[in-house]
C-alpha cells in the first residue's frame, strides 16, 4: 500500500499484500470501546498532567496522557485525523511524495508540511529521538512484537481488535485519534460532516445506486489490483451508493475483462499510460467514456489514501460531478489534475 518514488513503481508490491476485503465503514460516531485500566509499558517520553485518555485495542490498553504536546504517527496515514484536529506531528511516516503539497495539508501545516522518517521499515529510533507523547500505529500490520517495542518508547494507539489490520473504517480511526488527543467533540464533528457531505451528494445523484464501479488500484507492469467494497481507499465510491465489483486483488492484462462494468476509476496513472495497453483500450468502459483516471502524486489519489475528514471533503468535490459525467457516458478521462483542472 506504500506508494512508491515514482508515480508507477512499486506501488503494487504493498498494496497486493492486502488481499482481502476490508471492514465496512461505518459512518455513524460512537463505535470506540474506551474500557480498562492497565497502561502501556513505561515511557521514557514526558507525560502530560491530568487523567488523560484510555484507548482499547487489539492488545488490551493504551493510556494516553492528557493534552500530548508531541504525537508520532508510524501508520501509513495516520497522520492525516491528526493534522485535521489542529496537531501537526512531530514525525510521521513517509507514504506519498506529494502529500506536504496536498491542499488540505498545506492549509493544516501553514505551508510547511511535517516531518518525514522514510524508508520501508518502521524506524524506531528515529521515533524515540522525537521524544513522543504518543504513537498512533493504527493503519499498519503491527504484531505484539513490534507493538511491545513501540509501546517502550511511548503510550501507543493501534487498531481495534473489531478489525483487521488496515481495515479499520476512517470514521473509527477519526474517533479513535479524537479521544487519544482529548479532542472527542471535534472529531465527532468533524466525522458528521463529511457524512453529512455524502448524504447530500448521494440525494442529488441518485444515479449513482446500483452501478458497478471497479477501482484499479496502482496499475503497474501490466497488473492491476482491484479494491474490494469497504476498503477504505472507496468508502467513498461504497459511501456514494456505487456497488463494487466482485473480484478483489490482482488482476492480469488476460483477464481486464473483470474491468469492464458500468464505472472504472484507475488511481495511479493517467488514461494515456493505460491506453498504452492494447486490451485496456478494447474496454467498453474506456471505449463509452466511463472510465476516470488520476496519477499518484495527484491530490484525488492522496485524498482517497490519506481518508482524513479534510481530504474526504476534498475527494467529494473533485469526484461528484465527475462520476455523474462517467455514469452519463461523458467523462473527460483524466481528474484530480491541473492539467484536467484547466480543461
Amino acid at each position: 500500500m506504500h506508494e512508491a518514488r515514482t508515480i508507477l513503481t512499486g506501488v503494487g508490491r504493498r498494496i497486493r499484500r492486502r488481499v482481502a476485503p476490508l471492514a465496512a465503514v461505518a459512518l455513524v460516531g460512537g463505535l470506540l470501546s474506551a474500557c480498562g485500566s492497565s497502561d502501556d509499558s513505561a515511557s521514557s517520553a514526558p507525560a502530560s498532567a491530568g487523567p488523560g485518555a484510555t484507548i482499547t485495542h487489539k492488545f488490551g490498553t493504551t493510556r494516553v496522557p492528557a493534552d500530548p504536546q508531541r504525537v508520532v504517527t508510524v501508520g501509513w496515514n495516520d497522520q492525516d485525523p491528526v493534522l485535521a484536529l489542529g496537531v501537526v506531528p512531530v514525525a510521521t511516516r513517509a507514504w506519498f511524495d506529494a502529500y506536504d503539497r496536498f491542499p488540505w495539508v498545506q492549509e493544516a501545516t501553514g505551508g510547511k508540511g511535517v516531518e518525514e522518517m522514510r524508508g520501508e521499515g518502521i524506524d524506531f529510533e528515529a521515533i524515540a529521538a522525537a521524544r513522543p507523547n504518543v504513537i498512533f500505529a493504527i493503519y499498519e500490520s503491527i504484531d505484539r512484537k513490534t507493538y511491545d517495542r513501540l509501546a517502550q518508547i511511548a503510550p501507543t494507539v493501534i487498531q481495534s481488535g473489531e478489525y483487521k489490520d488496515e481495515e479499520t473504517p476512517w470514521d473509527v480511526q477519526m474517533l479513535t485519534v479524537g479521544k487519544a488527543l482529548g479532542k472527542q467533540r471535534e472529531a465527532q464533528q468533524l466525522v458528521d460532516g463529511v457524512a453529512e457531505k455524502i448524504a447530500t451528494a448521494k440525494r442529488e445523484h441518485p444515479e449513482f445506486a446500483g452501478k458497478v464501479l471497479v477501482m484499479d488500484y496502482g496499475p503497474e507492469d501490466g497488473g492491476h489490483y482491484l479494491v474490494g467494497k469497504n476498503d477504505p481507499r472507496r468508502a467513498l465510491f461504497d459511501a456514494l451508493g456505487f456497488e463494487a465489483q466482485d473480484t478483489v486483488g490482482d488482476v492480469s492484462e488476460e483477464k481486464l475483462g473483470l474491468l469492464d462494468e458500468d464505472v472504472l476509476f484507475v488511481a495511479g496513472a493517467t488514461r494515456a499510460e493505460m491506453i498504452t495497453a492494447p486490451a485496456f483500450g478494447r474496454l467498453g468502459v474506456v471505449k463509452d467514456d466511463r472510465a476516470l483516471c488520476t496519477p499518484f502524486d495527484s491530490p484525488l489519489a492522496g485524498a482517497l489514501s490519506y481518508s482524513g475528514p479534510a481530504a474526504l471533503s476534498y475527494a467529494l468535490d473533485v469526484l461528484v460531478p465527475e462520476l455523474a459525467r462517467a455514469v452519463e457516458g461523458r467523462s473527460a478521462g483524466d481528474i484530480g489534475t491541473a492539467a484536467a483542472a484547466s480543461r
